[in-house]
């Protein structure tokens, strides 16, 4: 399964289905990998206030890894697409 994220808000989204899809709670990915529910919370929430650290963590708790690329030519120049 591959999902391409270009906001945080996106990335949150994406997290937080992939939590669900794996029957995982918040407590127990954060104690999977050694971060609190809240700050798990913040990831699918808030995800521009949280840090880089614990994105990885919870990628790891989620067992997915971060995979970066240079947009297609599709994908440029749409509107809503850029930060």
């Amino acid at each position: 399964m591959e999902t391409v994220a270009r906001t945080p808000q996106q990335l949150s989204q994406i997290l937080r289905a992939q939590r669900k899809r794996k029957s995982i709670t918040q407590s127990g990915a954060g104690a999977s990998v050694g971060l609190l529910p809240k700050t798990i919370s913040a990831l699918e929430t808030r995800p521009e206030g949280s840090s880089i650290e614990s994105l990885f963590r919870m990628l790891s708790a989620l067992n997915l890894e971060l995979v970066i690329r240079e947009k297609s030519p599709a994908g440029c120049g749409q509107a809503g697409s850029e930060w």
